[in-house]
């Protein structure tokens, strides 16, 4: 979709008081106009350090959940307040007691991707990238992990003496399921000298097959530093247009080009532009429910350093 100057036009002119956050699996279009673009934590913490009163977060509940608990003092927007993650969506807080109850010596690491109300159980959470070494800084032997099941596994393997709970146990991102070995095998063929780049929300068997297991921002780490000049990109396919449009001499391929996040795409260019105009999709949170959510983040930003 090419925009028409004028509406550019607007768009800087409403932004004057409104900061614009696309997470990396957005639409081209919004990330062309965003004012950060990367992962959901990261975005966040952007937001912090801008001083406008409002924050259009363009990605899914539990990121605009997290930029609302982090800028109290600013009104978060979502394109689509609809935009729900169904990933985060099966654990609830209740499943957390519930595991807690069961494992009482056990620490709850919970990912970022994960509601707030779940979060509030919480011991620590942590991001894709830095997981395993969250795991590895806590005292206890046995951990709740929550709620992505290859991520877990991811941890586990790094993590040997330590007994990772998967809750839920085959909890998972519909889109990362999609990718196969079959893909990987099919790529290399294509593109033999390129690297294949594989995110752990992935099953095992795929991961298995990576050079290297990363994070969206891991990924376009990688790309900044490594020698190699084509990639293989195993993550939803919003992240190849950020990678093209910041290493033009690179190449990236899609692993699998079906595995696109249908929830991350109800944030239409259309509804985009209604909220910068309009500012009706206001998130809201718990401040309770905030409060201690935030206890989980600050403990695990005491860990990674």
């Amino acid at each position: 979709m090419v925009i028409d100057e004028a509406t550019l036009k607007e768009v800087e002119e409403l932004k004057k008081d409104c900061i614009v956050l696309a997470h990396n699996y957005q639409i081209p279009e919004i990330q062309d106009v965003a004012d950060f673009i990367g992962d959901s934590l990261g975005l966040c913490r952007a937001a912090q350090r801008v001083d406008k009163p409002y924050i259009l977060f363009c990605g899914v509940d539990f990121m605009a959940e997290s930029a609302a608990m982090l800028n109290p003092d600013k009104t978060v927007l979502m394109p689509d307040l609809e935009a729900h993650c169904p990933m985060a969506a099966q654990l609830p807080a209740k499943l957390v007691r519930e595991a807690r109850e069961e494992h009482p010596d056990a620490a709850v690491v919970l990912y970022i991707n994960t509601r707030l109300e779940a979060r509030a159980e919480a011991d620590v959470i942590c991001t894709s990238a830095n997981a395993v070494k969250i795991v590895k800084a806590l005292p206890e032997k046995k951990i709740i992990f929550g709620p992505d099941a290859n991520l877990a596994w991811h941890v586990q393997r790094h993590v040997k003496d330590k007994e990772i709970i998967p809750v839920p146990a085959k909890g998972h991102c519909i889109t990362h399921l999609l990718f196969k070995p079959e893909h990987v095998e099919k790529a290399r063929e294509e593109h033999p000298d390129a690297e294949v780049l594989i995110h752990p929300e992935c099953t095992p068997e795929v991961q298995l097959l990576a050079d290297y297991i990363c994070s969206t921002e891991q990924m376009v780490k990688r790309a900044r530093e490594s020698s190699a000049t084509e990639f293989i990109i195993g993550t939803e396919v919003g992240l190849i247009y950020r990678l093209q449009k910041e290493f033009p001499d690179k190449k990236f391929y899609p692993l699998y080009e079906k595995a696109v996040c249908r929830t991350m795409k109800m944030n239409t260019w259309e509804k985009f532009l209604t909220q910068l105009r309009e500012r009706k999709n206001v998130v809201r949170v718990e401040p309770k429910i905030a409060e201690r959510a935030l206890l989980s983040l600050e403990r695990m930003l005491e860990l990674s350093k």
